[in-house]
């Protein structure tokens, strides 16, 4: 006989308006035990430091992970000149100052080199694997580590303002980006060294900052219908799939993973997503009028 999980049966999004101070998990730990749920988990980590944006997914959402994870991603952050850091952001401690000072236009030209498909070494302390163990662990012991770069796609990355001291950027880039080491990057690119003052991500992928909840609200309303109520549904994951009609006797068969056939149609191999009554049903392949499932939501 199976266990019976402990917890509700609560599926779709908490997005969350994360404060600095408090690490990804933890905030997907407050908000399970909030909602007393029994399944959840985060698309996109972000750092102790960085507020804004965090998606938690509930149940049947944390199938969905993957496609706001590979989501576009959009961050306003501040860039300080004149200190480069062991962690390239304020927390870390000093390593090299500078007293050189770029000007706007030194700025803007610089940023060219950080638009489009760009190659990224990780910072020293960040969640990367190296031979099976987190490069921050590595760090936190005094071990030195050559990180390999990995390829970055930065779709947008623009001055929104700028002073003698610093600037602030908006960068809209895709998976595996890493904030600080734009600033880090570019304070060397400009001779003048740099670390992040402050970051915040505004959006990822459906999800934006003015639908998230805040901190102390969650606490507030944890474990009341109020909060329960605050959850998005697990198809807004779904936008940027093509959403396919099928019957009740065909959402019967694909959620038992069988293919079926749909009411309307999408390009041959195209990923897609099935519905019955504007409810997720499953995630599949579309092949000649069928839906072939690789997921299926059992709600």
């Amino acid at each position: 006989m199976a266990r019976r999980k402990r917890g509700n049966p609560v599926h779709g999004w908490m997005i969350v308006d994360k404060p600095a101070g408090i690490g990804s998990t933890q905030v997907v730990g407050k908000v399970r035990w909030a909602l007393e749920a029994q399944k959840a988990g985060h698309a996109g980590t972000l750092d102790p430091d960085a507020t804004g944006v965090l998606a938690v997914a509930l149940g049947e959402a944390t199938k969905t992970v993957p496609l706001v994870t590979d989501a576009l991603k959009c961050y306003r952050f501040r860039v300080v000149w004149g200190a480069e850091t062991s962690t390239d952001d304020a927390s870390g401690e000093v390593l090299e100052r500078s007293d050189l000072r770029p000007d706007a236009a030194a700025v803007e030209a610089a940023l060219a080199a950080f638009r489009g498909d760009i190659l990224q070494v990780p910072p020293q302390v960040s969640a990367v694997k190296v031979e099976g163990e987190r490069a921050y662990d590595l760090a936190r012991e005094g071990v030195e580590m050559e990180l390999v770069a990995r390829p970055l796609f930065v779709d947008r990355l623009d001055v929104i303002a700028a002073d003698a001291e610093g600037a602030e950027l908006e960068m809209v880039c895709g998976k595996g980006g890493y904030v600080r080491s734009i600033a880090r990057d570019l304070g060397r690119a400009l001779g003048c060294l740099g670390h992040v003052g402050w970051l915040r991500r505004v959006w990822s992928g459906p999800f934006h900052v003015d639908q998230a909840v805040a901190w102390d609200r969650i606490e507030a309303l944890a474990r009341t219908p109020d909060l329960l109520a605050l959850v998005q549904p697990l198809e807004l994951a779904l936008d940027d799939l093509p959403e396919l009609a099928v019957s009740e006797m065909a959402a019967a068969r694909l959620a038992h993973g069988n293919p079926a056939e749909v009411l309307t149609g999408a390009e041959y191999g195209e990923t897609c997503w099935a519905s019955a009554g504007g409810r997720a049903v499953a995630i599949g392949t579309y092949r000649a009028g069928q839906l072939h499932p690789s997921k299926v939501f059992v709600r």
